[in-house]
């Protein structure tokens, strides 16, 4: 049980930051983008190939992102003059042809040349070598930190839900409907971070290399939470959201929208190559088929469901998503008696039912703002 939860942290923590990368794009930028998983195929091949070749594994995730990033650059420069839509196609159209280069490609592993069909396998991750007591206690330690820091600004998030509603005379369906969204999201998010540290520790404790890969996810997923929070509040966010809402006004204010949209692009796309490396840290081994363009729309679901233009929201949908996969892979089969491929093709089903029931009951996600939606404008 530790151990699936572990999992679990890895995959949701790998998976937020690949969704944070495609909100910051679509929900605070308005930019359409469909081929995600490009970015996140060349991060993981990044990060493996320069890990093989003795690059020490930081080098090699930092390397994998910039690579990322210029893949922003280059699309963007293509792109970004012309119409929205132009982007989206240029962008699905990207995510095939990489991954079908890789696919068809011979790939340096080690001293050998290998076919991509084959995958890769064998490379390191982090800390897969038991540390000393004292470097597991110090990563304990550094856990507890991690947890306190969630929880109290879990409080302070809540918190500032209230006061709004406070300060709101009317007392409005939409101000109370925020706080009870965000005292059920911070209950759930609460538990779900106790489970996460009882599972961390014993798993510190007892050596287990994927508790070292959750740790780590988790201090990324947190600086890179945190770095986007300050960033998007900052005037280069506003900038970012006026683009979003009408980018006629930031041009006739003497910004340069194509350059703040290529920043924006570029920045999503380096944080979806970070998750790409720690997606190929958790398989361990590495195949094309591993980076279907399915992974993009599974990003879009989490940022749908959570609310568009809301770090926080993307975080929770990337956790109901995940929640969602294993209860329904786990329980399902017992309860409606279908084979093996039909029970896939059910839970696919009823998430799409489960988008379109949100959709009607609140279209923004749900701590998503409704004024801030990017589609159907």
């Amino acid at each position: 049980m530790i151990e699936y939860l572990i999992f679990l942290a890895i995959s949701t923590a790998t998976f937020a930051l690949f969704a944070l990368g495609l909100n910051l794009q679509w929900g605070f930028t308005g930019l359409i983008n469909f081929g995600h998983i490009a970015f996140m195929t060349l991060g993981a091949y990044t990060a493996v190939l320069l890990s093989l070749k003795g690059v020490p594994l930081l080098f090699s995730a930092i390397a994998g992102a910039i690579v990322a990033a210029l893949l922003g650059l280059v699309i963007g420069f293509a792109t970004l003059r012309l119409r929205e839509d132009y982007l989206s196609i240029v962008t699905i159209g990207t995510g095939e042809v990489i991954r079908l280069v890789v696919n068809n490609q011979e790939l340096p592993v080690g001293d050998t040349w290998v076919a991509g069909t084959f995958g890769i396998q064998s490379y390191a991750i982090p800390w897969n070598e038991t540390p000393s007591l004292f470097l597991r206690l110090l990563m304990i330690g550094v856990l507890t930190l991690l947890g306190i820091v969630t929880i109290f600004y879990l409080g302070r998030w809540v918190k500032s839900a209230k006061t709004s509603l406070s300060n709101d005379v009317a007392k409005t369906n939409s101000s109370k409907q925020e706080f009870l969204s965000r005292i059920g999201v911070g209950i759930i998010l609460g538990l779900l971070t106790l489970a996460i540290y009882v599972s961390g520790v014993t798993g510190l404790y007892n050596y287990n290399p994927k508790a070292g890969l959750m740790l780590l996810a988790l201090l990324v997923l947190a600086f890179v939470f945190w770095r986007l929070e300050i960033l998007v509040r900052s005037p280069w966010g506003r900038i970012l959201k006026a683009i979003r809402e009408d980018e006629e006004i930031p041009k006739a204010l003497g910004k340069n929208v194509f350059w703040y949209k290529l920043q924006s692009l570029m920045l999503g796309g380096a944080i979806a190559g970070i998750a790409g490396a720690f997606f190929a840290w958790q398989l361990s081994a590495i195949y094309p088929d591993n980076f279907q363009p399915q992974l993009t729309f599974d990003a879009w679901i989490m940022v749908i469901l959570g609310g568009s233009g809301n770090n926080v929201g993307t975080i929770v949908g990337a956790v109901i998503y995940f929640a969602y996969d294993a209860l329904t892979r786990e329980f399902l089969p017992k309860i409606v008696p279908l084979d093996v491929e039909r029970i896939g093709a059910f839970r696919v089903m009823f998430i799409g039912l489960i988008l379109m029931v949100l959709m009607i009951w609140r279209p923004q996600g749900i701590l998503g703002k409704k004024e801030e939606l990017t589609l159907g404008k």
